[in-house]
Order: structure tokens, then C-alpha cells, then sequence
């Protein structure tokens, strides 16, 4: 269940509508990406929202599905996977979002990777 402060960390939110029409795909499709790990999505507001920042020019975030992957293998769930890629992280600098919007996933991922051990 999504906690307020990691609501309050990720900011904006798509609805599924939203986050599909932004990506140029269908409802049906934005799910797919859900199961397979290339957008993560919550039940907020009695809905499955998308963070806004996984979206950036009618595209999925760059470096997002394989950073998700690599949470998923180390064990986090869904909120937590959300907590850790919206809190600053002095190593960065920045969240690892930002580092992914910067074009920084290979810094990301290899910290992500390191999450496992």
C-alpha cells in the first residue's frame, strides 16, 4: 500500500488512461509494460497511476525497465522499488529518476545491482 510520503516523494501521477495516451499505446498495452516490468505502477486513489516521471517524450523512461528488473530480483516490492528510485541519494547526486532522466542508468543500475548483495 502506498504511504504518504512516498506519494509525496514521486510527485505527479498518470492514470493508465494518461500514461497511454502519452505513450501512444492502448490501455491494454500500458498493462503489459506493468507485468513486464517496464513501468511500475500503484493502486492510488482506487486506480492504478503511473508516475509521471517514468514518461518522457512519449516514451518510457530510458534505463527504467532494467533498473526495475534489477529491484524486482533484489527482493523489493512495488513501494519500496518506488521509495528508493524517488530518494536523493548524495552518491548520484540527485534521485536515481533524476540520474535516469539525466541519462546516468548505468550508475543507477549498478547501484541497483548492488541492492542484491
Amino acid at each position: 500500500m502506498l504511504d504518504p510520503q512516498t506519494d509525496a516523494l514521486v510527485g505527479e501521477w498518470f492514470s493508465l488512461p494518461e500514461a497511454a495516451d502519452r505513450l501512444g499505446i492502448n490501455v491494454s498495452r500500458t498493462k503489459q509494460f506493468l507485468r513486464d516490468h517496464k513501468l511500475l505502477g500503484i493502486a492510488r486513489d482506487g486506480a492504478h497511476q503511473v508516475p509521471a516521471a517514468f514518461i518522457k517524450e512519449g516514451q518510457v523512461l530510458k534505463g527504467l525497465p532494467g533498473t526495475l528488473m534489477l529491484l524486482s530480483d533484489a527482493g523489493y516490492e512495488p513501494v519500496e522499488a518506488l521509495r528508493w528510485l524517488f530518494t536523493a541519494d548524495d552518491t548520484l547526486p540527485g534521485t536515481p529518476v533524476q540520474a535516469l532522466i539525466e541519462n546516468r542508468g548505468t550508475e543507477v543500475r549498478r547501484r541497483a545491482q548492488a541492492l542484491a548483495f
